[in-house]
């Protein structure tokens, strides 16, 4: 790599979402020149828009889940470094499985090291009083958590602004700056910026970018409704994940309610949806209090074609690094720490190594 001035790399990062605040952080505190440039207000698009849950939970392969439950030990650590950065380890119920898939997820997770158990009605109600609903078995995971994703990523854009960073807010980038087979900068609204190596952590749009530098990265948007109440007392302590939806309350007192869409856009009646889910809410969860709806949103959440993430530079062209997952709150600060090691210090983290780019990637 060459060297910005006084011998210290500069890396510029494109989104500034949780995954491009955390790369940020870390690089600034590794010794980078880093500079952020987001088309948006600090905080993205996904991030801003997401449920916020930190978790290994079920339907992944175990080596992913090794490097989600890593990434939960790097919350925790960034949470004890992080001024003003809050994780709620509060702990979730699930019953969105049949029960044999649960008992199958609780023998799995459990020999994987995974602190669960299975628990019955009585003990659902102990956990969670204010259900309306208790379904008669559920797992209970006490070591999940979630995060306010906005306040969050937030948090770590400042600590990395604390270290030397620089962010650019409300400049988007048209394409990337090829001279001579490497990447060498950025076009934005805001003019040209150049940099030793351009990190692309820009969520769904992170594909459109990386085709104008000629690598064609299979990325699909995924679809979901979001939805809230207006602030309420303390009703749910943890997190909620059911067959309809995943419910939690926020730290402002909202009941914050997500449902996929199974890859389908709502159209127009993405009203109707809201409306369903907050039927489903009503139905879930106890209250003396009127629940009203505040907002609802649709979200598109950016998942490479296999479902795993896509971290890693990208074959045949220099300057070029791609930082693109679902699951963006929970990884975000193992990805942060793994890649700062990798373009600092040439050193790939074993956890992070199926997951490069490279494994279906088409281009250069």
């Amino acid at each position: 790599m060459t060297l910005g001035s006084a011998g210290r790399p500069h890396v510029l990062i494109v989104g500034a979402g949780i995954v491009g605040a955390s790369i940020a952080l870390h690089l600034a505190r590794d010794g980078a020149r880093v500079s952020v440039v987001d088309a948006r207000a600090p905080g993205g698009l996904a991030t801003g828009n997401s449920w916020a849950w930190i978790n290994a939970s079920w339907g992944n392969p175990e080596p992913y889940f090794r490097l989600r439950v890593r990434s939960m030990a790097e919350w925790r650590r960034l949470e004890r470094e992080v001024p003003g950065l809050q994780v709620s380890w509060r702990g979730g119920l699930i019953w969105d499985l049949p029960p044999a898939g649960l008992d199958a997820f609780v023998a799995e997770h459990s020999s994987w090291g995974y602190d669960l158990s299975r628990v019955d009605r009585a003990e659902v109600l102990r956990l969670e009083p204010q259900l309306a609903r208790p379904p008669e078995i559920a797992v209970h995971a006490p070591g999940e958590g979630s995060v306010e994703p906005l306040a969050a990523s937030g948090a770590l854009l400042a600590a990395a602004e604390a270290e030397g960073a620089t962010v650019l807010a409300r400049a988007a980038v048209r394409r990337l700056v090829l001279t001579g087979g490497r990447v060498t900068g950025v076009e934005t609204d805001a003019g040209r910026l150049d940099a030793d190596e351009i990190i692309v952590a820009a969520g769904v749009e992170t594909a459109a970018l990386a085709a104008t530098a000629g690598v064609m990265l299979p990325l699909r948007a995924s679809s979901a409704m979001l939805v809230a109440s207006r602030p309420l007392g303390p009703l749910l302590n943890g997190l909620i994940v059911t067959p309809e939806m995943e419910l939690r309350q926020t730290a402002e007192g909202r009941l914050l309610a997500a449902a996929d869409f199974d890859d389908a856009e709502p159209g127009n009646d993405a009203a109707a949806a809201a409306a369903a889910l907050f039927d489903a809410v009503r139905r879930t969860v106890r209250s003396d209090a009127t629940i009203e709806p505040e907002f609802h949103r649709v979200a598109h959440r950016p998942i490479p074609q296999d479902g795993f993430s896509a971290v890693g530079r990208a074959a045949g062209i220099a300057g070029l690094y791609l930082a693109v997952t679902h699951s963006g709150i929970t990884l975000a600060p193992a990805i942060g720490r793994f890649v700062a090691d990798e373009i600092l210090l040439g050193r790939r983290d074993a956890l992070l190594a199926p997951y490069g780019p490279d494994r279906f990637i088409i281009g250069r």
